[in-house]
């Protein structure tokens, strides 16, 4: 297998996005469409009737002869990864009888460990796929029509009867977030039941939580396959790090790159830790003009721990990120990072590492007014002075 050409290396597509996006339909259209392209198709569906490879049955024009249909029921795309998914992907690999793998996700998968299933040997199966495969395109299909109601919805997947499996807590708003930021192409299905001003918010939006996408504006599934199938445009470190608000951490001095879109971002950093009371007070009064922030907490209570927030739409989550480097011992220090720890370019002799960084990333942001109001909710010169430990913090116990 090691002397395996370049030109018998299969791309695969994978077709990401929520349920009811219009996936199944795209996969249909561009078979339908592939100019004699042999396709070999993998249908991921959770439901116990299959649906999905259903429909590519009767719409996709699938010949025993020349394509196959795998269809996968009853699981977790990202716990069975390593076994049915590699395996069938594998054993069309070597059949050589393909062209092209295009692989319709779970509509409550994350494509991100979709992708790095092709791009690591399991050492349990023995299976390399890159050495068979190259991941050409991750495409995310976004449904126009309910795309706000579900970004704004509070519910979670399993309040939807839509979880992957017991233990399942993730919410709507998040598992969208994390489809729109992990992708090279994202298609904005059903525009025609749209206003073209609601397409144009709803673009300005996708813009900006993933600026490296292409974005295709397609009706009833109608998209030119040339566009989602020999891209060459998936890169997994590009892509891991393509959402909004990395980019946005990323740069050493802000620019209104995405202002041409209609929308704007900025990060927000202080060397001084929230009042948790007035924190929980600010976030209760949410700037709607936000549509997605994402960043590390400190707060004055929880001194030895860095807090992650995250929040899109109406969700926002707290939960510990481990422990600020200066919050531990020299000896520690030592027995976790050797002689040279690191040391993040926030780093101070009196609080260390210890910093609020947050990213906002929003359409008409009234950045000035949620700087001072954030900054509101820092302690005062008299609190920093004062017991810390003595503070109100109604926030939840995270450990």
């Amino acid at each position: 297998m090691d002397n395996k050409k370049v030109d018998d290396i299969i791309p695969v597509t994978v077709l990401s996005g929520y349920l009811g996006a219009g996936k199944t339909t795209i996969l249909n259209h561009v078979l339908n469409n592939r100019d004699g392209l042999r396709v070999a198709v993998i249908v991921y569906d959770l439901s116990e009737v299959n649906i999905d490879a259903e429909l590519v049955r009767e719409g996709g024009g699938l010949s025993r002869t020349e394509e196959k249909l795998v269809e996968m029921s009853n699981g977790c795309i990202c716990c069975t990864l390593r076994d049915d998914l590699l395996q069938e992907v594998e054993k069309l690999a070597k059949e050589g009888r393909f062209d092209y793998i295009l692989i319709e996700s779970t509509g409550i998968g994350e494509p991100l460990p979709v992708a790095q299933t092709f791009t690591y040997v399991d050492e349990d199966q023995n299976i390399d796929l890159s050495k068979l495969t190259r991941l050409d395109c991750m495409v995310t299909v976004v449904d126009a029509y309910h795309f706000w109601q579900d970004f704004n919805s509070p519910e979670s997947l399993q309040q939807r009867n839509q979880e992957a499996g017991e233990g399942d807590t993730r919410h709507v708003v998040h598992l969208l977030t994390d489809q729109v930021e992990f992708c090279d192409v994202l298609i904005i299905n059903k525009c025609d039941m749209v206003r073209e001003e609601e397409l144009e918010k709803l673009e300005t939006a996708l813009r900006g939580l993933q600026p490296r996408a292409r974005i295709i504006r397609a009706s009833h599934g109608n998209v030119d396959p040339k566009r989602i199938l020999n891209t060459g445009l998936f890169d997994f470190d590009a892509a891991s790090q393509s959402a909004g608000w990395i980019r946005e951490l990323q740069k050493e001095h802000h620019t209104p790159e995405t202002e041409e879109y209609g929308i704007s971002s900025f990060v927000y950093t202080r060397k001084v830790p929230f009042h948790p009371e007035r924190l929980l007070k600010w976030m209760a009064k949410w700037p709607k003009a936000v549509v997605r922030s994402k960043g590390i907490l400190w707060l004055a209570t929880r001194n030895n721990t860095a807090i992650s927030f995250s929040q899109a739409g109406v969700s926002r989550q707290l939960a510990p990120a481990g422990l600020w480097v200066a919050s531990l011992s020299e000896e520690e220090r030592r027995a976790y990072f050797g002689t040279d720890y690191p040391k993040s370019p926030d780093w101070d002799d009196k609080w260390g590492d210890r910093v609020t960084k947050l990213v906002f990333i929003g359409m008409d942001l009234n950045k000035e007014a949620i700087i001072g109001s954030l900054d509101g909710a820092l302690l005062t010169d008299e609190e920093m002075l004062g017991s810390w430990r003595e503070l109100a913090d109604p926030l939840p116990a995270f450990y």
